[in-house]
């Protein structure tokens, strides 16, 4: 038994495929804080599974972000050079609210009495200036015992260049406080920016303690269980690793279950003939969206967490999926502000005590209760019955929007509905227009419990002409994981003016990163046949800042190379940027490699199930569709339609964790694999 397990937000879903008959199902359960690991065991026990089936389990989790947001990791102190202990305080000038006087920076996660500083110094290229004087470091660990700190980052100037004095200092640490989490900044990241890498560095030492203590815990319990076979954990840049090294370096985990979907969005699309994809997943807590271009996800390390047009964030540089994340899901608090104007998000109602019609006390009005008020929600067949929804209470949550507009309770939930829509929409732009796509070009895949609810009126505003509902769409970041490879990305610095590169430098410079990779991987129990090398470079035009990533061609000769890399950069930057330089001078920033530990795929068996459309309609339902109004429309029960079934809109397709709400101008289909193709009419 294959099985994957996802913690969000609201709910902790479950997707198992029986590898002797071919059998998937899925399940889902509450999540539950702060011990996440229950919810795992209690899913796991939902769906049957004993531990001696699980032959292979991967695990998408948030106890990372989770820590980083609620500020509970460990106790942390920063060592660095001599001059630097104040590089957290200046940050970086570019300040998203530009014109606010009463503008704040973010506080740092180690206070400046724990941010310690040593005597050393490396130049640009990674000569030595300054020898380390490791005798200082005995006073500073002192200091550290002394305020408690359990957890130490190391970031030292140019260390991406050269790591030796941060070598040293990890050693010695290592040696006279074995019980202390340390990272050394060149260990997580080897690319420059000072402020990044130091801030990199003490977010992983920050919640090393608690990621070690929460896959320690959840190891044994399954292991208790009888579940013996391979543990692997969701990273960040769409691929897995094993808990051991998670654990190492825990702020890869920082995306684990978002990125999930978005990876299975693009082995979906590769699999159906659709290469460019604009995947969405509506959670109960958020949405999150993410393009994928002929078929690769995009890989970004700019990443940053509570960045937003107020706040300037904490930079993690590693990579993460690039991905658009806002507070609007299912649980999504409406409200309004001192202005009257209406918000839904970010706060949420989660899975304790929930929207208002769960029935556990909850009295805001969320964005599920307002589809449950216009119809789009089956009361009768709520999450597919494990819940009895509480339609009169919903409307109550509503009816102070109501009041305060002076509209219907129905009025007044499609109020709602619309402005979690135009969060949405805002948020797809960002992914695609903001970047030079036009999402007319796309296919979406929908996916959480709320995508297909909203889907198809997103798609309707974008003019995006296709939708994919994928089977298990409500649990599909746990499908995805079933389909993930190892991967491990290597980046690293290595600036140089495309016309002073020297072949046997640059060649070097690759072969060292693969024979770290093949190491790597071998280690991990994979095969040399099973290792796959995907080579990147960041290019910008010399004098600039920013920067795109070009795929490198691999097995050519010099000239064709460098012939190749140019026009690819060329193309791309005019892409991001709207305008090409062909006279200007270009330079290489970054190396970038991406390893992959190829992993045997469960085969995605057709659907053979369900009968006639007609006979798949199991009621009638008044529902508001918008500008279309109140219509009575048909509601078809999903796993009741078989392959190659086909309908008009208006219509509604029920499952036991979601709703596809398809309107009059779109017309559905079923796939051989049972996923639902929705189109526009002609």
């Amino acid at each position: 038994m294959r099985v994957a397990v996802d913690i969000g937000g609201t709910f902790t879903d479950l997707v198992y495929l029986d590898e002797k008959t071919g059998q998937v199902g899925m399940v889902k359960s509450d999540t539950t804080p702060p011990h996440f690991e229950k919810g795992v065991l209690n899913v796991i026990k939902k769906a049957g599974i004993s531990g001696e089936e699980i032959d292979f389990f991967v695990h998408g989790s948030t106890v990372v972000i989770n820590a980083l947001t609620e500020r509970k990791g460990a106790v942390t102190g920063l060592i660095t050079t001599k001059g630097f202990r104040d590089v957290l305080e200046i940050g970086r000038g570019n300040r998203p609210d530009l014109f606010n006087l009463s503008f704040k920076k973010p506080v740092p996660f180690v206070p400046r009495h724990l941010r310690l500083e040593v005597n050393e110094r490396l130049n640009h290229k990674g000569e030595v200036l300054q020898e380390l004087n490791v005798a200082e470091l005995d006073a500073i660990i002192a200091h550290f015992r002394a305020q408690n700190v359990t957890a130490i980052a190391i970031c030292l100037i140019h260390a991406y260049k050269n790591p030796v004095h941060e070598q040293a200092i990890a050693s010695y640490i290592k040696q006279v406080w074995p019980e202390a989490a340390v990272t050394a900044s060149h260990e997580i990241t080897k690319e420059w920016r000072e402020y990044e890498r130091t801030n990199t560095a003490i977010l992983n030492s920050y919640v090393m303690p608690l990621t070690a203590n929460y896959l320690d815990k959840l190891e044994k319990h399954l292991i208790e269980n009888g579940a013996t076979g391979l543990k692997t954990i969701m990273q960040s840049n769409g691929g897995i690793t094993t808990f051991a090294h998670a654990k190492q370096a825990p702020i890869n985990l920082v995306e684990s279950g978002p990125v999930a979907g978005m990876y299975g969005a693009a082995v979906l699309g590769n699999l159906l003939g659709y290469e460019n994809v604009i995947a969405l997943d509506i959670g109960g807590t958020t949405a999150k969206c993410s393009l994928i271009q002929s078929g690769e996800i995009s890989i970004t390390t700019d990443y940053k967490i509570e960045w937003d047009h107020r706040s300037a964030g904490y930079p993690i540089k590693v990579p993460v999926v690039d991905i658009v994340e806002i507070g609007n899901g299912g649980g999504s608090i409406a409200w309004l502000d001192e202005g009257g104007a209406l918000h839904v998000g970010p706060k949420s109602a989660g899975s304790m005590p929930g929207p208002a019609c769960y029935g556990r006390g909850g009295t805001n009005a969320t964005t599920t209760d307002a589809n449950l008020v216009i119809g789009r929600l089956n009361a009768a067949n709520f999450l597919g019955g494990e819940i009895k929804a509480d339609i009169e209470a919903a409307r109550q949550a509503v009816k102070p929007v109501a009041d305060a507009y002076g509209t219907s309770i129905e009025e007044a939930a499609l109020g709602i509905v619309r402005k979690a829509n135009a969060n949405m929409v805002n948020a797809l732009k960002l992914i695609s227009i903001r970047r030079g796509h036009d999402p007319r070009e796309y296919t979406m895949v929908a996916m959480g419990g709320g995508g297909p609810m909203h889907a198809m009126a997103l798609a309707r505003e974008l003019q995006i002409s296709r939708i994919i509902v994928p089977v298990a769409s409500a649990v599909f970041s746990a499908w995805g994981m079933l389909l993930s490879d190892l991967r491990k990305d290597w980046l690293r610095t290595y600036n140089c003016r495309l016309g002073e590169l020297s072949p046997d430098a640059w060649n070097s410079e690759w072969a060292q990163m693969k024979r770290e990779a093949h190491a790597i991987f071998t280690e991990q129990g994979i095969a040399e046949e099973q290792i796959a090398l995907s080579l990147y470079v960041d290019m910008r035009y010399s004098g600039q800042e920013h920067t795109v990533k070009v795929s490198v061609p691999d097995n050519v000769d010099w000239d064709e190379l460098l012939s190749q890399m140019r026009e690819r950069f060329h193309l791309l930057h005019e892409q991001h940027y709207s305008y090409r330089l062909p006279d200007s001078e270009m330079e290489i920033v970054n190396l970038h490699m991406t390893g992959f530990g190829r992993l045997e795929k469960p085969q995605i068996a057709e659907w053979t199930g369900g009968g006639a459309a007609e006979q798949a309609i199991v009621e009638n339902r008044r529902v508001h569709l918008d500008e279309f109004g109140w219509q009575q429309i048909p509601v078809y029960q999903r796993d009741l339609l078989a392959a190659g079934e086909r309908f008009d809109g208006p219509a509604i397709v029920e499952e036991p964790s979601s709703s596809s709400v398809i309107y009059p101008d779109q017309r559905c289909w079923v796939d051989q694999y049972g996923n639902l193709i929705v189109e526009g009419a002609e």
